[in-house]
């Protein structure tokens, strides 16, 4: 195990093209979501503690960029429904999809209708959120959130901002002006 005596709290990203690049190994890597966490795991125990760090950190602000309306509403459609954890876990999948799958979401939503899967039931990847936690754990025995400078990180669940929704649950058609592909595909009318 590395020592993580020395360690300080951070609040620093890990480099984004590192980031992704780490992503995209792991999906060339694995056939599955158990695969990919497992591979992810195996990869960020290779970095620096501070690095694992700043994995989960790059991860927290890829979540805070997503939390918006258009965003929950691809979820919505696209899990059935959706929770606030099913939110979180449902961006994290699109995370775990990689860099160019989630900036085109990001940018419209309803370009996830190129990664529907007759095969996937829940687009959603709970396991991805703590790849970082497991390896840094495996790593140093300790907890990687005791790490985090949580007074100059702020893109945290906690603090995501406030929207207003632009969709509703009872108005369909609502869902369908901001998904149309994904609501054709998938909705359940």
């Amino acid at each position: 195990m590395d020592n993580a005596n020395n360690l300080t709290k951070t609040s620093e990203l890990i480099d984004e093209d590192l980031y992704w690049q780490i992503i995209a190994d792991s999906l060339k890597n694995s056939e599955d979501q158990n695969g990919q966490q497992n591979y992810l795991v195996q990869q960020l125990e290779k970095l620096t503690p501070i690095e694992i760090i700043g994995f989960r950190l790059r991860t927290d602000k890829l979540l805070y960029d997503t939390y918006n309306s258009e965003m929950w509403c691809a979820g919505f459609i696209m899990n059935g429904g959706c929770s606030d954890d099913g939110f979180e876990y449902f961006r994290n999948w699109v995370i775990s999809r990689g860099k160019e799958v989630y900036y085109k979401a990001k940018e419209n939503p309803d370009s996830l209708i190129d990664q529907i899967d007759e095969d996937i039931e829940d687009f959603e990847f709970e396991g991805f959120w703590y790849v970082a936690l497991n390896a840094f754990k495996n790593k140093t025995g300790k907890d990687l959130y005791d790490f985090i400078d949580a007074d100059n990180f702020k893109f945290k669940e906690g603090c995501y901002p406030n929207f207003k929704f632009t969709w509703e649950e009872e108005n369909p058609d609502s869902m369908k002006a901001i998904c149309p592909r994904l609501f054709d595909s998938m909705w359940n009318y």
